[in-house]
C-alpha cells in the first residue's frame, strides 16, 4: 500500500526527530565540567610539589604542557619534578629544563635547578656555567638562586658530591 505522505515530508520529520533525540541524549549526560586552566594546573602542581606528591605534580604539569607547550614555568617544574621524585629521571629532567631555557633564557629558577641536576649527574663544570648565567641575570651574587647553587657547587667541590642533593631546594 502506498502512502499519501510526500517523501520530502517524511525526510523532514525523520530529520527533526533525529535532532530532538540527539539533544535529549546530550541533556542526559549532565553539565560539562570546566577543565582547569594552565595557571590553575600550575597552582595544583605547586601544591603537590610542596607535599612531594610527584605523581600528581607530573600529571598536572604534563597536561599543562600539552595545553601550553611554550610555557617556561611548566617546563621548569616538569624538570624539577622529574629530578626530585623518589627515583630521579635526569634525562627527562634535562629535557624539560632545556626546553624552559629555550623559551626563556633568563629563567633564573631553571638555571638554578639545571645546575643542581648537573651536580647530581657529576658535572660541576656545567653547573658552574649556569651559576654564571644566574649572576648575569641577577646582576649580583646575592640573589637566592645564585646563593643556593653556589653553596651546592662549593659542597660538591669539597666532598665530590652534594651530600643531600634535596637539601638545597
Amino acid at each position: 500500500m502506498k502512502s499519501n505522505i510526500p517523501t520530502a515530508v517524511v525526510c523532514a520529520l525523520l530529520s527533526i526527530s533525529s535532532v530532538a533525540f540527539q539533544a535529549a541524549h546530550a541533556a542526559d549526560k549532565g553539565p560539562e565540567v570546566a577543565q582547569p586552566t594552565v595557571n590553575e594546573r600550575l597552582t595544583l602542581a605547586r601544591e603537590a610539589i610542596k607535599v612531594k606528591d610527584w605523581r600528581k605534580a607530573l600529571a598536572e604539569l604534563n597536561v599543562a604542557a600539552k595545553e601550553d607547550p611554550r610555557n617556561a614555568d611548566v617546563q621548569n617544574l616538569l624538570g624539577y619534578s622529574y629530578r626530585l621524585q623518589a627515583k630521579p629521571d635526569l634525562p627527562k629532567s634535562f629535557e624539560h629544563y632545556k626546553k624552559a631555557l629555550v623559551l626563556d633564557p633568563n629563567h633564573q629558577a631553571t638555571h638554578n635547578y639545571i645546575g643542581m641536576a648537573y651536580l647530581m649527574d657529576k658535572k660541576p663544570d656545567e653547573a658552574q656555567k649556569h651559576l654564571v648565567q644566574i649572576q648575569r641575570i641577577c646582576g649580583n651574587t646575592s640573589c637566592d638562586n645564585h646563593v643556593t647553587l653556589a653553596k651546592a657547587i662549593q659542597q660538591y667541590k669539597a666532598n665530590g658530591a652534594v651530600s643531600d642533593s634535596k637539601s638545597f631546594y
